[in-house]
């Protein structure tokens, strides 16, 4: 259907396909050009005369676009299933993603920011690097899968419904192993035609999730179609990759290129279920010690709280290419790229934590009806967490720069152990709003507050305090230089 066969070979994995001459480059980049045109002539004529910054721009321009459109729509449909659903039903939801989640970075093997950092480093390797990529997500996948199936058949082993869920849900991680395409893009700074594909996907299954509302279907209608989610998403973004490549190579599994992505992605494995711990432990947690109901009211405060989160991955993404180029030109220019990273990421936070605070209780409300209006307490104080989530992303670049993958597993560790001894406490005296404030208190100790216990990282310590300080934004000519031409 897609005009290519999957075939094994010798060396592993490959992928064939028909001949096709290289597409021709666009001459210009439509977001750059709609950048440009409505700045101040000034700073129309420098950016023009910086190609490697616009082009950046434009990268996280697509990325903006691609989880504004996840953001409005995912939210619209989002609220309608909750309403639909009711909190009880809702919390199951929530509980099973939640719960499968814990398992995910396990089926990505930590290799998202190695092999962007590699296809950087020797974009020649393309083809090894992505097929061994997607060779160990298939395995990671695999693994995951069977781990979440049976420890929740051990912990609700009475809950025939549950261990159904998570079954389905967990099936989706298989489709993981196309990701390394996505990262492909990104090491290329070319997001826009992941964009596109997730577009499409998500403006069908939204279009399917109302469908299923509007017959009536039941909540295992909405977990069946998280899987076909995941499918179709892996299905175009094959397709997409396939019409945009510049080279035919054929992708191949090499050992020695599986041992390396290990040796270097293993603790960022760990870290990252270690992340997924402290950001999802909250919502197993209270389904365990409390009700699915409580699940259903603290996930929607929690929906609308992490709409935010893709701001700092989105910059993050496009910007790192540009960070390694400095490495390699000089600590001066690094370490600046990085304190105009976290500037940028404390003042954007802090910018929609306040907003979030003030209207927490309406909008709740507005979105998700009268009977959810306890969830808006539990939104006013866990969108604070926002600050540290957005500078944690940021100071991740620089452990992937410096390949410090050992210092960022225990950073996320401790964050991961603080936010479970803080919800063992805080939710039997204060329920979901305990929860929230563990979430807070372990994300602020995990992105930040380690770093002074590390003498390797004390100087990112103070780098993220002086962020803190707003008015560094607001000097133009400091984020004018984020990449150089």
């Amino acid at each position: 259907m897609l005009g290519f066969v999957p075939q094994l070979n010798l060396h592993g994995i490959s992928l064939q396909s028909r001949e096709r001459s290289p597409p021709k480059p666009a001459p210009t980049n439509p977001v750059s050009n709609l950048l440009i045109r409505y700045l101040p002539s000034q700073l129309r004529v420098r950016l023009s005369q910086r190609p490697g910054l616009l082009k950046i721009l434009g990268n996280m321009g697509w990325l903006f676009f691609d989880k504004a459109v996840r953001m409005g729509v995912g939210l619209l449909v989002g609220v309608w299933v909750a309403r639909y659903l009711g909190p009880e039903q809702f919390g199951k939801l929530s509980y099973a993603i939640a719960f499968v989640a814990l398992f995910g970075p396990i089926a990505t093997m930590g290799l998202p920011g190695i092999l962007v950092r590699d296809l950087v480093r020797e974009p020649d390797r393309a083809s090894e690097l992505l097929g061994t990529g997607a060779a160990l997500q298939v395995m990671g996948g695999l693994l995951a899968l069977l781990l979440a199936v049976s420890v929740v058949a051990f912990t609700r082993p009475d809950d025939p419904l549950m261990k159904t869920m998570v079954a389905l849900i967990g099936f989706s991680l298989l489709f993981k192993a196309v990701d390394p395409i996505r990262y492909w893009f990104d090491s290329r700074v070319e997001s826009k035609y992941a964009v596109w594909g997730d577009a499409v996907v998500l403006l069908t299954a939204a279009g399917v999730r109302v469908g299923l509302i509007l017959v009536g279907a039941p909540l295992i209608a909405f977990v069946g179609l998280l899987v076909v989610e995941a499918a179709l998403t892996a299905l175009v973004l094959v397709f997409v990759y396939r019409r945009t490549r510049v080279t035919t190579d054929r992708w191949r599994f090499r050992i020695a290129w599986a041992r390396k992505l290990l040796r270097n992605s293993w603790p960022l494995a760990f870290s990252g279920v270690a992340v997924m711990i402290y950001m999802k432990i909250d919502q197993v947690m209270l389904g365990a010690m409390l009700n699915d109901d409580a699940v259903g009211i603290y996930s929607a405060a929690v929906r609308i709280s992490e709409l935010w989160y893709f701001i700092p991955l989105a910059i993050a993404s496009s910007v790192f290419p540009a960070i390694l180029d400095a490495k390699r030109r000089s600590d001066e220019e690094y370490h600046l790229r990085l304190q105009q990273l976290f500037d940028m990421m404390v003042w954007l936070a802090a910018s929609v934590a306040l907003l979030m605070t003030l209207a927490a209780t309406p909008i709740v409300i507005f979105l998700f009806g009268p009977e959810y209006s306890s969830a808006g307490g539990i939104l006013a104080l866990h969108i604070w967490a926002a600050v540290f989530v957005f500078l944690g992303v940021a100071s991740g670049k620089w452990f992937l720069a410096e390949n410090r993958q050992v210092l960022s597993l225990q950073r996320t560790a401790l964050g991961a152990l603080t936010n479970v001894l803080l919800n063992l406490w805080l939710i039997p005296r204060a329920g979901a709003t305990g929860a929230a404030l563990a979430t807070v208190c372990s994300y602020g100790l995990a992105a930040m507050f380690f770093d002074v216990f590390q003498k390797e990282t004390r100087f990112l310590f103070f780098m993220k305090a002086r962020s803190f300080n707003l008015l560094r934004v607001f000097s133009v000519t400091q984020y004018a230089c984020c990449a150089r031409k």
